[in-house]
């Protein structure tokens, strides 16, 4: 009855009428989960990918680390979430440790490119200062309350995260656990494979200090090099 009344309505408008279908992709089927509690941060995604109604396999790896201490997850075709995830490191070797920047110069590419504007997709990076969900449509997305999902069961993740920061004795690692496994038992494109990526407040003194001794390492091969030949 409702569809020979919108079928007359659109053909008295004038306009064809088509009838709106839900498709797994179309909501990006899985979940991604950011939580920033205190300094830590956790990134976590489940590991299930599905091809319509069938699971094609279970432990996929969706969250990765970037350079400059940057942790990305997607939703979205695997394909186009790491051209994007490519493109992201490209902005942040232009800009290094300015990821608003990099993640307004990448949605302005990933809008007005077209090329990038039939990838779907959508993601969520994170440093130690800030945490955005980007997309498609141009959208780069600052959580006022350090959280953030995205995906099917996104919203899942999101309010029961939303819900356990004020209880004490929760950081963000136990806060994300929790919410991924409500979110698993709620969405069926969602499972209890877990992949976390975490930040602290010392992953870049680390970072520094790491590239600091490889550098006099090699200074210091460099200098023993030259007293062999003499």
């Amino acid at each position: 009855m409702l569809r020979r009344c919108a079928k007359q309505v659109a053909a008295a408008v004038g306009t064809p009428w088509t009838a709106r279908t839900f498709s797994a992709s179309s909501a990006h089927a899985t979940t991604v989960l950011c939580v920033r509690k205190g300094d830590e941060v956790v990134v976590m995604a489940d590991g299930q990918v599905t091809l319509g109604s069938q699971v094609i396999k279970p432990n996929v790896k969706k969250v990765r680390r970037l350079s400059g201490g940057v942790v990305g997850g997607f939703a979205g075709a695997t394909a186009d979430a790491f051209t994007l995830f490519e493109r992201l490191e490209m902005k942040l070797e232009e800009h290094p440790g300015q990821l608003t920047r990099a993640a307004v110069e990448l949605a302005k590419a990933w809008r007005n490119d077209k090329y990038l504007r039939r990838l779907e997709a959508t993601m969520i990076v994170a440093d130690k200062d800030h945490t955005f969900q980007i997309t498609g449509g141009g959208d780069v997305i600052e959580p006022h309350d350090g959280v953030v999902g995205i995906g099917s069961g996104g919203s899942f993740a999101t309010a029961a995260a939303r819900a356990l920061m004020d209880i004490d004795g929760m950081d963000a690692l136990k806060i994300a656990t929790k919410s991924m496994n409500i979110a698993a038992d709620a969405c069926v494109y969602t499972n209890h494979n877990f992949i976390t990526e975490t930040i602290g407040p010392n992953d870049d003194a680390s970072a520094s200090a790491n590239a600091e001794d490889a550098t006099e390492g090699e200074n210091k091969e460099g200098k023993g090099a030259k007293a062999s030949k003499k």
